[in-house]
């Protein structure tokens, strides 16, 4: 299911025109058994009206009624903007409840899978590097490569995608990053995935070459 790629379409747009969103109160995650600590001096934000909009034209394309009730299940849980490096992170997620199917680990893949086509309207890509780490006893895969703006080549990006399972939701961070340092602190926020007090959401080991 290629659910991600509603919301990352617009919040690459959004990184690179720096448009102007009033800050939200909250988030939805605290029901769902999940949080993450927004990164110091970024700027939590509401999403603007056409979100729902693109929601629901994707719905109305989806290739399958599965596809359909995921697009209408998915919960916008948190958008943070760095201004200083022109960065923005997401974090999206899937209730079980509401999708009526308990999804494992190896459908994560899939559910992030349509966030780097959602980018390629604004960004080249390059190739991206998967890994597959553990945080505590939960099992996360995430996705990282590199990008430049389509109208500006010479400004660098990293666009970084970290899923993972709780009990009742799969759950997607993603950052579309300025610089290393807003890529760094999007990975250092710390999470708590089912009452467990974890460390950072992606840690530096996470890309290095398991032994075979």
């Amino acid at each position: 299911m290629a659910l991600f790629i509603v919301v990352v379409g617009l919040l690459g747009a959004l990184g690179a025109a720096q448009a102007p969103i009033q800050p939200a109160t909250g988030t939805k995650s605290a029901e769902l058994g999940f949080s993450y600590s927004v990164p110091q001096n970024w700027e939590v934000l509401t999403l603007p009206a056409e979100m729902e909009q693109k929601k629901a034209e994707a719905s109305q394309n989806a290739a399958s009624e599965d596809e359909k009730k995921g697009l209408a299940c998915l919960e916008p849980v948190l958008t943070a903007r760095d201004r200083n490096s022109g960065s923005i992170l997401s974090v999206e997620a899937l209730p079980f409840a509401c999708f009526g199917h308990q999804m494992t680990n190896d459908d994560l893949p899939g559910f992030a899978a349509g966030a780097p086509e959602g980018l390629r309207q604004t960004f080249d890509l390059g190739e991206p590097v998967v890994a597959m780490y553990a945080l505590g006893t939960h099992s996360m895969w995430v996705e990282r490569a590199h990008a430049t703006l389509k109208d500006h080549p010479e400004i660098p990006f990293t666009v970084e995608i970290a899923c993972g399972l709780v009990k009742k939701a799969a759950v997607c961070w993603m950052a579309v990053a300025g610089s290393d340092d807003a890529l760094h602190a999007f990975e250092r926020a710390t999470v708590t995935l089912d009452g467990e007090a974890l460390g950072a959401l992606v840690p530096p080991t996470a890309f290095e070459k398991k032994p075979t």
